[in-house]
């Protein structure tokens, strides 16, 4: 009786260890909560490609302004590469340069740049 019950045991100990290595850890982990919910991740995600595609226009937008135009001629640059080149900037890269054409822009409605 005692082989039995140890034998016993074993398998039973066998096929607890082969439940819990074959099970996947990602499986495991589906089960806990989110600290993210993905509606706030689609949300978020939503929220910066618009605020990319805004910055994108407010820069193309400035570069497609005459001055703009002038001064690329004058720099001697091609405008349509100018104007494409934008869209391979970064996020970071992309806002600061729409901040700063906003400022210009902003400049020549006031007169202050000629």
């Amino acid at each position: 009786m005692r082989f039995d019950l140890r034998q016993s045991a074993r398998y039973l100990t066998a096929c607890l260890l082969v439940t819990v290595f074959t099970i996947p850890p990602s499986l495991m982990a589906q089960a806990s909560s989110h600290i993210v919910s993905p509606s706030d991740l689609q949300k978020a995600a939503l929220s910066a490609t618009q605020v990319r595609q805004q910055n994108l226009a407010s820069v193309r937008q400035f570069l497609s302004s005459d001055r703009a135009t002038k001064a690329l001629q004058s720099a001697h640059m091609d405008a349509t590469q100018v104007k494409n080149a934008v869209s391979s900037l970064s996020d970071a890269e992309l806002a600061q340069l729409a901040s700063r054409a906003q400022k210009a822009q902003a400049d020549f409605a006031a007169g202050n740049l000629n």
